[in-house]
């Protein structure tokens, strides 16, 4: 890995984003909430420090939504694409979409989580760990 810093944007480009990397992880989330929240099967978010991360949103694109149940969820409210989540059980971390990223990041997924809400439509090949929610 060359960079120290990777960088990304939404569809539209109307929000973009530096992140200084090392990221902190990556994964595949297939919990129900991701999947809902992105119409896809699981989500490969990147953990990052999110003091390490700056977001440009010169036209004050990006809405948050705050779950209920906990967490909110950031996503550009001219394309729709959804980009950050956030909760409190993880603080001081931002998660990025990784298919968000324009630039590599530093490491590839390690695992999946949440495994136990996957989807039965989908057949996945890769021997990465599959981890439950946790209790």
């Amino acid at each position: 890995m060359n960079s120290t810093v990777a960088h990304g944007a939404c569809l539209c480009g109307g929000v973009s984003f530096t992140a200084a990397l090392p990221s902190r992880w990556v994964a595949h989330c297939h919990c129900t909430r991701c999947q809902r929240a992105h119409g896809a099967a699981f989500v490969t978010w990147v953990g990052m420090d999110e003091a390490r991360v700056q977001v440009a949103d010169p036209a004050h694109l990006l809405h948050w939504y705050e779950s209920p149940e906990g967490g909110g969820r950031g996503s550009c409210s001219s394309c729709g694409s959804p980009m950050f989540f956030r909760a409190p059980a993880w603080p001081g971390e931002l998660h990025i979409a990784r298919a968000l990223f324009t630039d590599p990041v530093d490491r590839e997924p390690q695992a999946h989580a949440y495994y136990d809400t996957h989807v039965g439509w989908v057949t996945l090949a890769d021997d990465l760990p599959r981890k439950p929610a946790p209790p």
